[in-house]
């Protein structure tokens, strides 16, 4: 947990003492000022903080006063006043304010303990509260659609297993939903107030990854100017999720190995070994029983992965869920975000069921997205559907991975590779293979992206 950070404003330096001693010995860090400007510059200076102790009295300013240049300032902090004077104006002054509460001198050390550990506990509870708030906002957008005997298998599986800490291995063909599931799994799970940390691991090569993954010591190797915390780091005390994990190299899926048998790791050209609680969900498109054949994936890994299997059925095997889905995405993408979700007429929704969705709920969603935009809001009819091969398109970017590149301080070229390596993977899934097509899409003669392949390590058979 982070160390909570107070700020002690008081002109009295025993007042100061006292109050440094009992927070510090509760294991708050302390930052003091003595007058009314000192607190404004180290709010300016040496903040953030979480709590403001602030006396009503200073040589140069009103406490009162400084409370009202901090809102002024834009300083969402809470703050105790501390007063030698009982006053009702006082009080009434500080509380419409917007003070937490205030205590009067000379004041009890666990009388001030209790409120302080009290401020910061009803925070937390505001803090959860609006956690689950705007999960339940996101689960509206983006729950797990469908009423198949399929799907309720896969709700089963999901309730049965969510709070327990098994790993999952979550299989389907491209876009059946594996990210989805894997976050529903998180949010039912008992380390749902945890992170829960995304990798893509077909989009980076191994070298890239390993250091995405464990992170790595400064100097480690060429561009690694600074220490980084790997996603495992990241993700301690809640989830991981290892997406595309049949891409992953035999050396990375050693490492792998060691941190699912015994919850530890080296980061890159480190010596120290580090311990982690994390929980491991992942999922492949591939069969890889077939690579395990093939020496392209390890046994081991394998069956240390694959405690719980939830298979994701493809969309033209669960065709009755498509009116479900259909409703579902026209509530999402609405013409215009205040007007009424757009209406479809019964020709077009039955086209959508028998169509046979090679890019599934993907494809029906992009299909819808882009229906709504062109009926304009109105009702779509089947001239504003556009099925077929050229509806399975190349995926989106995930702006929430882009957050998390951006947070993780990704060079560009870490992004770009990145980037490079999952759009080869995408048009060659495109093209069912077609290397010489999908050279074609991307603008590449043949033999650069013969080569990119090859560089890449992408697997092509």
């Amino acid at each position: 947990m982070t160390t909570r950070r107070v700020l002690i404003a008081d002109d009295a330096e025993d007042v100061r003492l006292l109050l440094c001693e009992l927070l510090v010995e509760d294991g708050f860090e302390v930052v003091e000022a003595r007058k009314g400007q000192e607190v404004l510059d180290r709010m300016r200076n040496d903040g953030p903080f979480d709590l403001v102790l602030l006396d009503v009295h200073f040589p140069d300013f009103d406490g009162l006063e400084v409370m009202e240049l901090l809102q002024r300032a834009g300083y969402d902090v809470p703050v105790i006043m501390i007063t030698g004077q009982g006053t009702s104006n006082t009080a009434i002054r500080a509380t419409q304010l917007g003070a937490y509460d205030y205590v009067l001198k000379p004041f009890e050390p666990a009388e001030l303990r209790l409120l302080v550990n009290r401020l910061f506990e009803h925070r937390q509870l505001a803090d959860l509260v609006r956690q689950l708030q705007e999960r339940l906002q996101r689960d509206a957008r983006e729950r797990i659609v469908g009423d198949s005997p399929a799907m309720q298998m896969v709700y089963k599986t999901i309730g049965r297993v969510a709070r327990s800490n098994a790993t999952v291995l979550i299989t389907g063909e491209t876009g059946t939903g594996k990210e989805l599931v894997a976050e529903t799994i998180h949010t039912a799970s008992s380390r749902s107030t945890g992170p829960f940390v995304r990798v893509n691991c077909a989009a980076l090569p191994e070298t890239l990854l390993e250091s995405e993954l464990f992170g790595h010591e400064k100097g480690a190797f060429t561009g690694a100017d600074k220490q980084r915390k790997g996603r495992f780091e990241l993700a301690d005390g809640g989830t991981i999720f290892l997406d595309e994990i049949g891409e992953m190299s035999l050396n990375t899926q050693r490492k792998l190995l060691r941190v699912l048998q015994q919850g530890e790791f080296q980061r890159v050209g480190g010596q120290e070994t580090r311990i982690v609680d994390v929980r491991v969900l992942a999922a492949t498109n591939r069969e890889l029983e077939d690579d395990i054949k093939e020496n392209r994936f390890r046994e081991d890994l394998y069956y240390r992965l694959n405690v719980i299997h939830i298979h994701l059925p493809p969309l033209r095997e669960r065709n009755e869920d498509i009116p479900l889905l259909v409703a579902h995405f026209l509530n999402k993408y609405r013409y215009t975000p205040d007007a009424q979700p757009t209406k479809i007429s019964e020709e077009a929704l039955q086209r959508l069921v028998r169509h046979d969705w090679p890019g599934n709920v993907r494809e029906l969603e992009n299909t819808i997205e882009r229906a709504v935009v062109m009926s304009q809001g109105r009702v779509i009819t089947t001239e504003h559907l556009e099925l077929g091969k050229g509806m399975q398109t190349l995926r989106r970017p995930n702006l929430l991975d882009l957050t998390e590149l951006v947070a993780q301080e990704t060079s560009l070229s870490e992004a770009l590779a990145q980037a490079e390596r999952g759009l080869i993977r995408e048009a060659l899934r495109y093209t069912e293979g077609n290397q010489a097509e999908a050279a074609r899409r991307l603008g590449l003669q043949p033999g650069e992206l013969t080569r990119k392949i090859e560089a890449y390590g992408i697997q092509t058979s």
